[in-house]
């Protein structure tokens, strides 16, 4: 504790000098005025998020736990309905069939079966960048308030089971492909999330500070007490693994009630990275709050969707587990193909991409997630050119399939030929169609006198030579279906402009 204190004190020194030496001010509205999403980030558009913990270790059989499996393990939570009750009820019993009782075998008795045997963050890191990414993202601390890197809080990897600091791992892995390097941080949630965990648990023993115990689970978000340990916890992460993103997958502290210490936290990210780089941001700053100014951070729109282009750069989050944590029963309603169109619409629409990838808890990717990353991959090495360092262009495109705007509303349907989106670099425009066509291609938004400018010198089917056979006129451009298609979910045009 007296750690901690110590901590606190250095953060909320390093903060105040921060504020002043720095332009953006501890406010939202500083925020809007002043962050600047970083080019790396515009240009690389994708990334791989990893959840692996403590729940990647438990019974890869288990029932679905919708990621909270220490949260349900302890039963039902005052208020739970619905089918969240019925998971809860269901895991609680699994748990105490497969491991014993809660009194007798809790969650932290789970923590020495998180192992890490088999992971090798350099190979896993170069099979991300091979198959495009260009940024990777692990989580830093979950709801279940186990911190994954050397930490000052007692319960963490490197003390206890793997006994490795995974976030310098990935990060050297980072650095030595040339990814950039990112934390997520879903810490605010924890002491509500262990509520039911309280009652076999006994005040001021190591095990309760696991827990969270000191903290009130109901209202622990008035408490200066919990708001300024989640301050020390995140600056700790900042400070010692200077990330090139920070994500913050929680609420935070709040100006009524928690004396503003999440913009202060966020802002002092950003100022840190302006003092350090001569006024220049390089950082990326994301969070889910979309009810504030999204010119003041990138806004995460996790398992969602935008059903135009957004004037800001965000981010598509999506899982490719099912699960975000592994599960062997769990499995990714959106299939491989629509992974891909939906990659590809985000990206149309100024958006994005990071995908989760779930770790069993030895550290090994599962198949069939590694499915999907090759799968992009090899339309990646086909239509990259369309991809990266693309921005949106005058409209993000057109055709059938409606795409909904918000979180948790990513589309799972399948795409038609006739959905076709939009990129554009280098004087360059690319047309994708999202689904490999079986017929001639009619793309009508670059009809003559339509949304494009003047005239079209040649089309080209990106992974191919062959030539292409075109017509434009006044109800569309008209595209031959050619002989023979890359054997890709999505099929890219590059059109070079006059």
């Amino acid at each position: 504790m007296k750690r901690m204190i110590t901590l606190m004190a250095l953060c909320f020194s390093c903060l105040s000098t921060t504020v002043h030496a720095a332009e953006i001010q501890p406010t939202w509205e500083s925020m809007a005025e002043n962050y600047r999403v970083p080019q790396w980030f515009m240009d690389g558009k994708i990334g791989v998020w990893t959840h692996w913990g403590v729940p990647s270790a438990t019974d890869e059989n288990r029932p679905n736990d919708g990621s909270h499996y220490g949260r349900r393990m302890y039963g039902p939570n005052e208020g739970e309905s619905g089918v969240q009750l019925e998971m809860t009820k269901e895991l609680a019993a699994f748990h105490a069939k497969r491991y014993g009782p809660p009194s007798e075998f809790g969650y932290e008795d789970l923590v020495p079966l998180f192992k890490a045997e088999k992971w090798d963050p350099d190979a896993l890191v170069k099979f991300f960048k091979d198959n495009g990414a260009r940024f990777v993202m692990p989580v830093a601390c979950h709801h279940d308030n186990f911190d994954m890197y050397d930490s000052s809080h007692p319960w963490n990897a490197m003390d206890r089971g793997p006994k490795r600091d995974t976030l310098k791992e990935w990060k050297e892995a980072a650095i030595k492909h040339g990814l950039k390097f990112g934390v997520s941080t879903h810490l605010y949630w924890s002491p509500r999330f262990f509520n039911t965990a309280r009652q076999y648990q006994t005040p001021g023993t190591l095990e309760a500070k696991l827990f969270n115990m000191e903290f009130d689970p109901k209202g622990y978000a008035s408490q200066d007490s919990w708001n300024e340990h989640w301050y020390a916890r995140c600056w700790e992460i900042v400070e010692k693994y200077d990330p090139d993103m920070f994500n913050n997958d929680a609420p935070f502290p709040d100006e009524k009630r928690g004396k503003s210490l999440g913009v202060k936290l966020f802002s002092s990210y950003v100022n840190r990275d302006l003092q350090e780089n001569k006024g220049k941001q390089t950082v990326v700053f994301s969070c889910k709050s979309g009810n504030l100014d999204r010119k003041a951070f990138t806004y995460n729109l996790e398992r969602g969707s935008s059903g135009k282009i957004q004037p800001e750069p965000w981010m598509w989050a999506t899982d490719l587990s099912g699960g975000w944590y592994y599960r062997k029963g769990a499995f990714n309603r959106m299939s491989i193909p629509v992974m891909v169109g939906n990659a590809v619409d985000a990206i149309s629409k100024n958006g994005v991409v990071m995908m989760n990838v779930a770790l069993r808890g030895d550290g090994t990717i599962p198949e069939n997630q590694a499915a999907y990353l090759t799968a992009f991959g090899d339309f990646l090495k086909n239509c990259g050119e369309g991809i990266y360092g693309t921005r949106p262009w005058k409209t993000f495109g057109e055709g059938p399939t409606k795409i909904k705007d918000g979180r948790q509303g990513e589309n799972h349907n399948d795409f038609t030929q006739e959905d076709i989106r939009f990129t554009t670099k280098d004087g360059m425009l690319y047309a994708f169609v999202l689904v490999p066509p079986t017929e001639d291609i009619v793309i009508k938004t670059l009809a003559r006198g339509a949304a494009l400018d003047g005239e079209i010198r040649s089309i080209a089917m990106m992974g191919s030579e062959e030539v292409i056979q075109w017509n434009r006129t006044a109800d569309g451009l008209a595209i031959q279906l050619p002989k023979t298609l890359p054997d890709l979910p999505v099929i890219g045009f590059k059109l070079k402009l006059k």
